[in-house]
């Protein structure tokens, strides 16, 4: 892009910006309609959900326990082990749950509010350059997104880093109108406030938002590059203010850090949500000490892999988020995504000589920067779940209310791009149509009507385009006819991915473990993995910490009735078997393993003097698909089935799964001295 530097302006305030709601605006009622469409979606049956994510929130549980669990994000009571994520997100739940009480509905109400919030800021971000009707059609698709939705009413605070995100943006674009530096600052530390909830996750935006204070900015190019740089500085600062902070921490003051292999917040932030995101599970950053750490296998023999793969997102490729498993999460509008690129594109070249892009340029360095980035790395990365996608949900939703509205004006002005508005809703109806496909037993009506209604509208829009180019029609027969079409393409569009945002509402669902939206489909999320309830496949139900787990209340009788004075209740290989047990008790269990169960927390010989020491007196071995696998192969398991007795409890009271010790197929041991 080709930019002329010349000096600041004398006035360099830029164009108002546009309110959010003016008094007495048609917008104003349409704005509350969606507003309150959204937070129906989100909050509709949230009591339903349960705890959703136990793993997390069996975290916030043990955060409100004391003041060093919730600074570490300690996932038990005891302060063994953290969680595999950073605590802002946490934090704001443990705030919520300490204000309303512990449950399920207040760990996840802020995840609820944060999505509506992001609603509205897509409105404002939209709005302000492309008018008000373009600002509601970006907060209706965003707030019909199926994974936004899911994620809304689940604990797994993506919907709460969009949030943070969208706020970024919005700084940033404050940032390059003005070219101040404390909006730029602002930036940077909003971003960095992002990392703290998702770690690198956070830095999806970096490229769009560095980019358009680059470009726009109205300072010359070595203050814009100076300005950027102590951004940078800034949002590196925030970022690793608390990873950091752990790591300066003596070991022994503070729990070990959940999958890892060095016990290191900055390992798990380049590494686990780093690096291995795009490359895959056996991808590693080397650290200091990390040859030395792994010494012992992992407390239970390591970890058996979990989701996240191929089987949950599907082949990488340049089509992979129109796949089976990705398609119908976010992408029912990528086709009208497109045209907006192409629109606000078109935009950016006609002020490519100003300093200064014009809103519409800045919303395509912001927009289409943030769709390409996000888009590509979903697209190669071998390790992330399918409700990731939620980051793709503002840039599609945004750029398709962009390529409508832009669309129109093209079509009613007759402009070289009148074609771009039949064109995207005969493709969008054809994206769609692939989309729907895999389902297409259940919802061939649904198919019907998409492919029927696009189709329809696009020949009439053509029709009338060309008719009109050649024949003339009166302005007033054009416009109604067109106007007619073009809604009935967009609703068209909108039905599809609002039936699949509305299942977890309406199913009463937030995905559990993995929040997805829309029906089940063998080797991909919706609604959950073959096995109903969002479980696992081959798991059995009642599997700790799968989705619709219920703990065995005869293990957890028996555990209380004979703990004494130990400190921990139980030792499992990994931190999904403790979940469900920490959320009934409130009481530390050891998760030996960490999320995965690979993690190497302790060797035998230190499991051992726990065990003399009376800090813990039961242990059970193995847990569940993917997790903590291969029982017996670790130091930690193997003494345990060497010295400790295996405890009988017969069959379970409250699960239908269960092994020989009755919890979901794993064995429980008695390591007491005594026993036997």
């Amino acid at each position: 892009m080709s930019v002329v530097v010349a000096p600041p302006r004398t006035a360099e305030a830029p164009a108002r910006v546009e309110p959010l709601v003016r008094r007495g605006g048609w917008y104003r009622v349409a704005l509350a309609g969606i507003l309150a469409l959204a937070a129906g979606l989100n909050v509709w049956g949230l009591t339903r959900v349960g705890y959703g994510n136990e793993y997390y929130a069996a975290a916030v549980l043990s955060m409100l326990q004391n003041w060093h669990n919730l600074f570490f994000a300690s996932f038990d009571p005891g302060g063994f082990v953290t969680i595999d994520k950073p605590p802002l997100g946490f934090w704001v739940q443990a705030a919520s749950a300490r204000l309303l009480g512990f449950s399920g509905f207040s760990i996840l109400l802020p995840e609820a509010l944060a999505g509506v919030g992001s609603v509205a800021v897509v409105y404002q971000l939209v709005g302000r350059a492309f008018g008000r009707g373009a600002g509601l059609l970006a907060a209706l698709f965003l707030a019909l997104t199926p994974v936004a939705v899911s994620v809304s009413r689940n604990n797994t605070i993506d919907s709460l880093l969009v949030f943070t995100l969208l706020l970024a943006a919005w700084t940033a674009v404050k940032a390059a109108e003005t070219g101040r530096l404390r909006w730029l600052v602002l930036t940077a530390v909003v971003v960095g406030l992002g990392f703290e909830i998702k770690m690198l996750e956070a830095y999806l935006v970096v490229p769009a938002l560095g980019l358009l204070y680059l470009v726009a900015a109205p300072r010359r190019l070595p203050v814009r590059i100076g300005h950027l740089a102590l951004a940078g500085v800034v949002l590196l600062a925030v970022s690793f203010a608390w990873p950091v902070a752990v790591d300066l921490t003596p070991a022994n003051q503070r729990p070990w850090v959940d999958s890892t292999q060095t016990n290191s917040e900055v390992d798990l932030a380049l590494g686990y949500n780093g690096i291995q995101r795009l490359l895959g599970r056996g991808a590693s950053v080397s650290l200091p000490g990390s040859a030395a750490a792994a010494d012992d296998g992992g407390a239970f023999g390591g970890a058996g892999g979990g989701p996240g793969g191929v089987q949950e997102t599907g082949t990488p490729g340049p089509l992979r988020l129109l796949n089976q498993q990705l398609g119908g999460q976010a992408s029912w509008l990528l086709a009208l995504s497109i045209a907006g690129l192409v629109a606000t594109g078109a935009a950016a070249w006609r002020t490519r000589r100003q300093l200064s892009l014009s809103r519409r340029g800045q919303a395509f360095i912001v927009w289409g920067t943030w769709l390409a980035t996000a888009g590509s790395f979903f697209s190669i990365a071998e390790y992330f779940h399918s409700y990731y996608l939620v980051t793709l949900g503002p840039p599609i939703a945004a750029l398709a209310a962009i390529g409508i509205v832009e669309g129109w004006r093209a079509f009613r002005a007759g402009t070289r791009l009148a074609w771009l508005l039949p064109v995207a809703i005969a493709a969008g109806g054809l994206l769609e149509a692939q989309i729907l496909v895999p389902y297409v037993s259940t919802y061939r009506l649904l198919l019907g009507i998409v492919l029927v209604g696009t189709s329809v509208s696009a020949a009439v829009l053509a029709g009338t385009l060309l008719f009109h180019s050649l024949h003339g029609l009166s302005q007033r027969v054009f416009t109604r006819v067109a106007a007619g079409a073009a809604a009935l393409g967009v609703v068209t569009l909108l039905i599809a991915p609002g039936v699949w945002a509305s299942m977890p509402a309406l199913g009463g669902g937030g995905g559990g473990f993995l929040p997805s939206a829309g029906p089940a489909v063998r080797g991909g999320p919706g609604g959950g993995f073959p096995g109903g309830s969002g479980e696992f496949p081959g798991s059995p139900v009642g599997f700790p910490g799968g989705p619709g787990a219920s703990t065995n209340d005869q293990l957890i009788q028996y555990l209380e009735a004979h703990q004494g004075s130990d400190e921990y209740l139980l030792a499992t290989s990994n931190s999904n078997a403790a979940a469900p047990i920490i959320l009934a008790t409130g009481q530390p269990v050891m998760s030996l393993g960490g999320f995965l169960g690979s993690d190497p927390i302790l060797t035998a010989q230190q499991f051992a003097q726990m065990v003399q020491d009376g800090v813990v007196r039961f242990a059970m071995t193995g847990g569940g698909p993917g997790f903590g696998g291969r029982a017996g192969t670790g130091g930690v398991s193997a003494w345990v089935q060497q010295n400790c007795t295996p405890v009988s409890l017969g069959a379970p009271t409250s699960t239908a799964g269960g092994g020989r010790g009755g919890f979901g197929g794993g064995q429980l041991y008695d390591c007491a001295p005594q026993a036997g």
